[in-house]
C-alpha cells in the first residue's frame, strides 16, 4: 500500500503558517472582512483620539485585542489542519498493517 496523500493537508498547512506569521507582522492581506473592518476600526477611533489631543489608549487596546484574536483563530486552523493530517497518516497505517495480518502465512 501506497503513502497517504497528504499533500493538500500539508500545503493548507504551510499556507495558514504563511497567513499567521503575516499577522504577526501586522500584515492585513491574511485577515477576514470581519477582522479587517475590526482593525481599521480601532486605529479611525485611535487616529481621532490623537487628532483630538487624548488618549488613545482604548484604541490601542482595541486593536491588540484584533490582532491577537486574528493570531488565535490561525493557531487554531493550524493545530486542526495538523490533527487532520495526523487522523489520516493514522488511518493508513491502520489498513496497512490490516492489510498486512490479513494474509495466508
Amino acid at each position: 500500500m501506497a503513502k497517504p496523500d497528504t499533500r493538500r493537508l500539508d500545503r493548507e498547512i504551510q499556507q495558514t503558517t504563511r497567513k499567521l506569521k503575516a499577522v504577526q507582522q501586522r500584515e492585513m492581506w491574511p485577515l477576514t472582512g470581519r477582522e479587517r473592518r475590526t482593525v481599521l476600526a480601532a486605529l479611525a477611533g485611535g487616529s481621532y483620539k490623537v487628532v483630538r489631543s487624548n488618549s488613545p489608549a482604548r484604541a490601542e487596546r482595541k486593536l491588540d485585542t484584533a490582532w491577537g484574536a486574528a493570531e488565535t483563530r490561525l493557531a487554531a486552523e493550524i493545530t486542526a489542519l495538523q490533527n487532520e493530517r495526523q487522523r489520516v497518516v493514522n488511518e493508513a497505517a491502520t489498513a496497512k498493517a490490516a492489510k498486512k495480518s490479513s494474509g495466508w502465512w
